[in-house]
């Protein structure tokens, strides 16, 4: 396999490490400058291996990379360990020596806790609040400062909390670069459209969609007060596919709002490549594309590291061909992984390595790896 760790891959000598690992390393960063965000290339190759032609992008050959150890948004520790857990496997590297990306972004593993209040309480039944919308608004500065370039960005949760600020981020760059809205097409067991009011459990990883759209609002700068009008995305633009534990307050809002969503009922009747069809044809073939992919949309099977794993999911195969054609649209502009949490699988079980890899698949098909 591919060497793993950062420094194998940049160009710079890394000032500080933190071991996560008994045989590699990943460099950390608990304090997050402005003026660092997006200001490095650390990692170039030769050439971009994709045959598809970028319809949104002025720079396709460009990833920018942006690592969220985050894991505010729901309760159970460990999903801020995902990136590095990625970064380990040889993501990374693949990325640049089998795709032939070059990455650009900040080569190391943010972990925000310089944006983390000392106290958070709870607020409209929310938890962590203060927290999320804080690290949240900072990783959307990431995501811009990436998008606004032309460029593709992959971000690496963390839990899902973290798109408020990834989508965020890209639906505000392509606003100013393109003048165009994006679609976002959201693939998990979960819809994550509860607003607070709605929600059973008040974490915020289950409520990152109503924020987008408009459907949650606050006032407060400091909860989640920082989102406008250009960092929102329209109800008619966004698409659901693999849903299966949806709450019914949820199912509601789904309705309501007439958003298009294929449960696996829908992938059971018609199979997944109906779906994509379908989904895509929603979409359309002139807007951007953001793939937003909860690992936990896999069935435990595949993926049974993850935080709130649900049985009866897509097989990684049903998850990467997914990833495929959205790749082959040329209208991708940005994607997400989240919610690998290497912890929760036993340290003699495989089940953590197994998520892992699966991660690293799917992000690897949505940049254009080929089975030919």
């Amino acid at each position: 396999m591919a060497p793993s760790r950062l420094s194998d891959i940049a160009d710079i000598v890394l000032p500080t490490t933190k071991s996560t690992s008994a045989t590699d390393t990943v460099t950390t960063r608990s304090d997050t400058p402005a003026s660092s965000v997006g200001s490095r290339t650390f990692g170039r190759s030769i050439m971009n291996t994709s045959l598809i032609e970028s319809k949104f992008l002025s720079h396709p050959e460009d990833l920018g990379v942006v690592a969220v150890g985050f894991s505010g948004g729901q309760c159970k520790p460990g999903v801020d360990a995902a990136p590095s857990a990625l970064i380990e496997a040889g993501l990374l590297t693949q990325i640049r020596d089998e795709l032939g990306y070059n990455l650009h972004g900040h080569d190391t593993v943010h972990l925000y806790t310089d944006l983390v209040p000392k106290q958070d309480p709870d607020y409209r039944n929310m938890k962590n609040p203060r927290a999320v919308s804080a690290v949240t608004k900072k990783i959307a500065d990431q995501v811009y400062n990436q998008a606004k370039e032309g460029r593709l960005v992959l971000t690496l949760g963390g839990d899902h909390s973290i798109a408020i600020g990834t989508i965020g981020g890209s639906a505000k760059a392509i606003r100013e670069r393109l003048g165009r809205e994006i679609a976002v097409i959201w693939v998990d067991a979960h819809a994550d459209i509860n607003t607070p009011e709605t929600s059973g459990s008040g974490n915020i990883h289950g409520m990152p969609v109503s924020f987008l759209t408009g459907l949650a609002k606050e006032d407060k700068e400091d909860i989640f007060g920082w989102i406008k009008d250009e960092n929102r995305i329209s109800v008619k633009k966004i698409v659901y596919i693999g849903l299966r534990d949806v709450d019914p307050g949820e199912k509601r809002i789904l309705r309501e709002n007439g958003i298009k969503a294929f449960s696996m009922f829908d992938i059971d009747r018609h199979g997944i490549g109906r779906v994509m069809e379908m989904a895509l044809g929603h979409i359309g073939s002139d807007t951007p594309i953001h793939l937003s992919f909860d690992v936990d949309a896999l069935d435990p099977m595949w993926a049974p590291s993850t935080g709130t794993p649900v049985r009866g999911g897509l097989t990684l195969r049903e998850g990467d061909y997914i990833c495929e054609c959205v790749h082959q649209t040329g209208s991708l502009v940005a994607v997400d992984l989240v919610e690998v949490n290497p912890s929760l699988a036993p340290a003699e079980d495989i089940g953590a390595h197994e998520t892992v890899r699966a991660g690293c698949s799917l992000v690897r098909c949505a940049l254009g790896e080929s089975l030919l």
